[in-house]
């Protein structure tokens, strides 16, 4: 069970993690300890999620959202397999805690009557300074 907020906790089958040997360099401990991990959530399977909270975590994850509707976590930052466990762990309840969050509708507001005479005042200018740069009469 991963718990999310008080409202909202994912089972344990929505949570799957497979261990694997961590990349880059290390010493003798590295050959032999599967202590990477890589967590999948089963997304859009989840009954917790709603389709709005699900579209915006899909948008989130990017590429870690897979063509099953699936979200894929690796953590191999530490070299013990429990805590890089919790790391990935954290990492998709704080993504999945973004989505929770509803962004802002927008509202439309018109301009201010000041910001409307300034731009036009601005324009005029603008338009006066490029109509003195057209061709001198050589008669004047």
């Amino acid at each position: 069970m991963l718990r999310i907020n008080d409202a909202i906790t994912l089972a344990d089958w929505e949570l799957v993690e497979t261990f694997s040997r961590s990349q880059g360099p290390g010493g003798q401990n590295v050959n032999k300890v599967e202590t990477a991990v890589e967590l999948r959530f089963e997304a859009e399977r989840s009954p917790h999620l709603s389709p709005a909270v699900k579209s915006r975590l899909k948008r989130l994850a990017g590429r870690r959202w897979t063509t099953e509707g699936a979200i894929v976590i690796r953590a191999e930052e530490t070299r013990s397999q429990a805590r890089n466990r919790e790391l990935a762990r954290e990492r998709l309840a704080e993504m999945i805690r973004q989505a929770l969050i509803a962004p802002k509708r927008r509202i439309a507001t018109k301009p201010t009557y000041g910001s409307q005479l300034r731009r036009l005042k601005a324009k005029s200018v603008r338009g006066e300074v490029k109509s003195a740069r057209g061709k001198v009469d050589p008669e004047e």
